[in-house]
């Protein structure tokens, strides 16, 4: 057996040589070019003709992106629109099911991560072993000790390096009172840190506490209120203390240079201290010394803190950009972002100079970004009322973007879509709205989307414009698509479907909508829940209709009773209890309806006179006097109008006893006199 098997691969190796000679060449290399034929058989022996042969063209080597597998591999999986957001899916349990939630579950998380990593910084012995590979050095902990002790430059730069703001400023002062001369770049290195933390020691929440900031400063520019700023400003340590560290440093230090004057000026920008920061770059033009283009950007950004006006404060801009053209500076993006930043706060009269920024850069070669972009629709389109004046600038410049893929260059790059999309509300254009939500579904521009709540703004106005200007069947396939899978809906949201679906005469729909949303918090919306029984119960529907909306009716009654349980004073709507009485009493579910006629005295509400008439109807239908005598006193116990109709009509269709007669007789007389004296004190009002 052996023996056959040895002989099999020798005869098998000498199939092969053939074949491999030819391919090899005179000097045992492969030619660059390959053999072809019509057919599917091997190529004919040595000096027969060759049917044609095709070079062969090495191409060059490209270089992959470290995850490009990864996306490739993510590219062949579709979005579950079932699921809740990827950041969610972690224990079933906690997934979120409102907006509220999905903020404190990120927030939680986000909370965690940073105990952890303070735990792992605090107990680096504990946590030596590396279990990554490759290294992974975020994982590891990090030392934030100084490691040199004595007095040198060299533990001056480990404590900035380290970002010891008082450690760094101590180690300073014993230098100088040594004798010891600190190097200008040691010194300008300490004026970095001092500039970038205001002289503070930084939290280890820091760079959260810089976004949370920004943000609250942000809402206070946007409404224009100067003690929204101050206090702003002081909730979050940013203002600028005259004759802090950063000054004194500067003032002691034998030499300046440029470096030394645009750390100063940034810094004061920064914290709040434009005027300082003005006044400090006329003494670097006196000292003949050149600004970089980032200190020009934060003296724009000065330019508009000032109380000057409008016009002023353009003349001011123009004046520094003028400066930067003298002292041959090339302007960046920012520089432009910061102008139209700035321009935003001019309201009209900032229109025509942002149009001419956004000439000016284009003219010279820079692309504008996202955030660009977005201060122009900001400018445009205001919150306060967008509609008043608008423009056509919106559509041109979604014209323009329409299939770009952008790439990050601005803080502010994740705001476009938001402003975009609430552009597009405000002017009522779905198919703006299509082309925005297209922008963005194109190649990786869904990273600009922003954090959960922008995300929820976005989507929550795209789909309320769907409800208003689409039609249902397309809403509906929406609503399949963006929930619960990319947002939660607010009430509002859900309130603007239910209009929808009553425009379509779709209400058939309200029950399966009701049933989805119980488990996304809204179970004690009191807006959505009389919403949905005003449109259940506003028309009389089929039988089999009827039955549905009658157990979406006592689903929603119970939400109300458990309102009852937490509540120590209970409180029914009067709206709910007529539309649940009427739902319940249409779909034949009689006693229920009867117990709900009950709580109306409970609850001291006061029922509709339809509703009476119909239960009166029902007194009728089931041959029921008694029913209908109640009917009667509940509403004599709420001086109706309507009584003296129903005590008629109760007369008329029913067969009742004297006492009976006698007692409604009584009823009547109350019921009138109460009525006259309400009569009496309107006109002794009057």
């Amino acid at each position: 057996m052996a023996v056959s098997s040895v002989r099999w691969l020798t005869v098998r190796c000498r199939l092969c040589l053939p074949l491999s000679d030819r391919r090899a060449g005179p000097f045992g290399q492969a030619p660059s070019c390959r053999f072809y034929s019509g057919s599917a058989a091997l190529p004919k022996a040595e000096g027969a003709d060759v049917t044609g042969i095709e070079e062969v063209v090495i191409p060059k080597r490209k270089t992959w992106d470290k995850v490009a597998i990864l996306q490739a591999l993510a590219s062949t999986v579709n979005r579950d629109t079932t699921a809740a957001p990827y950041a969610f899916q972690d224990d079933p349990y906690l997934i979120p099911t409102s907006s509220m939630e999905s903020r404190s579950f990120l927030l939680a998380k986000k909370s965690g991560e940073k105990a952890a990593k303070f735990i792992i910084n605090s107990h680096p012995k504990y946590f030596q072993k590396d279990i990554a590979e490759p290294h992974i050095p975020c994982l590891m902990p990090e030392y934030f000790e100084p490691q040199i002790e004595d007095i040198s430059e060299a533990a001056l730069k480990e404590r900035i390096t380290l970002k010891k703001v008082k450690a760094s400023v101590d180690m300073f002062d014993q230098l100088l009172q040594a004798g010891t001369t600190v190097s200008l770049e040691t010194t300008n290195s300490l004026l970095d840190l001092l500039c970038y933390y205001g002289d503070q020691e930084p939290s280890t929440d820091y760079h959260f506490q810089q976004s949370e900031k920004s943000k609250e400063l942000e809402e206070a520019t946007e409404e224009n209120n100067e003690k929204s700023k101050k206090k702003a400003g002081h909730q979050f340590g940013v203002t600028w203390r005259a004759k802090n560290n950063a000054e004194r440093i500067f003032a002691l230090m034998p030499e300046k240079n440029a470096h030394s004057y645009c750390t100063m000026i940034r810094g004061m920008v920064k914290h709040r201290a434009p005027g300082q920061a003005l006044n400090l770059y006329t003494e670097l033009l006196n000292n003949r010394l050149r600004a970089d283009i980032h200190t020009f950007n934060a003296l724009i950004e000065a330019t508009a803190m000032t109380n000057e006006k409008f016009e002023e404060k353009w003349n001011n801009i123009l004046e520094l950009l003028k400066h930067i053209v003298a002292q041959k500076v090339k302007p960046n993006l920012q520089t432009f972002n910061t102008i139209l930043k700035c321009l935003r706060r001019f309201y009209a009269f900032g229109k025509l100079p942002a149009l001419q920024t956004l000439r000016e850069m284009k003219a010279i070669g820079i692309e504008p970004s996202l955030a660009t972009y977005h201060y122009i629709i900001q400018l445009f389109y205001h919150y306060d009322n967008p509609t008043k004046g608008s423009s056509l600038v919106i559509y041109d410049i979604m014209n323009e973007l329409t299939g770009k893929k952008f790439s990050p260059q601005d803080p502010d790059d994740d705001m476009f879509f938001q402003s975009a999309m609430r552009a597009c509300s405000s002017l009522r254009d779905l198919e703006l709205a299509y082309q925005v939500h297209g922008l963005l579904n194109t190649g990786d521009n869904r990273k600009f989307i922003g954090p959960d709540h922008r995300r929820n703004f976005y989507y929550s106005k795209f789909f309320s414009l769907l409800c208003l200007m689409e039609q249902i069947d397309v809403t509906l396939k929406w609503y399949k698509d963006l929930i619960p899978s990319v947002f939660l809906p607010h009430s509002q949201t859900l309130i603007d479907l239910l209009q929808a679906l009553d425009v379509a005469n779709r209400l058939e729909m309200i029950p399966q909508i009701w049933k989805g949303h119980k488990e996304y918090g809204h179970t004690f919306r009191s807006d959505l829940k009389e919403e949905i029984l005003m449109l259940m119960a506003r028309d009389r529907h089929p039988a089999e209709l009827q039955v549905a909306f009658a157990d979406c009716a006592a689903d929603i009654k119970s939400t109300y009773e458990s309102q009852d349980a937490r509540q120590t004073a209970p409180d029914w709507p009067a709206n709910a209890l007529n539309c649940i009485a009427v739902l319940l009493l249409r779909a034949g579910r009689i006693q229920e309806a009867w117990k709900m006629l009950g709580l109306f005295k409970k609850h001291n509400k006061i029922p509709r006179n339809e509703l009476l008439n119909e239960f009166m109807d029902s007194a009728k239908a089931s041959s029921s006097p008694a029913q209908a005598i109640e009917i009667v006193k509940l509403a004599s116990a709420f001086s109706l109008p309507v009584c003296e109709g129903l005590t008629r009509k109760l007369m008329a269709d029913f067969a009742i006893s004297q006492e009976q007669k006698e007692a409604l007789g009584n009823l009547t007389a109350l019921t009138s006199d109460s009525s006259s004296d309400s009569d009496n004190d309107i006109n002794e009002g009057k």
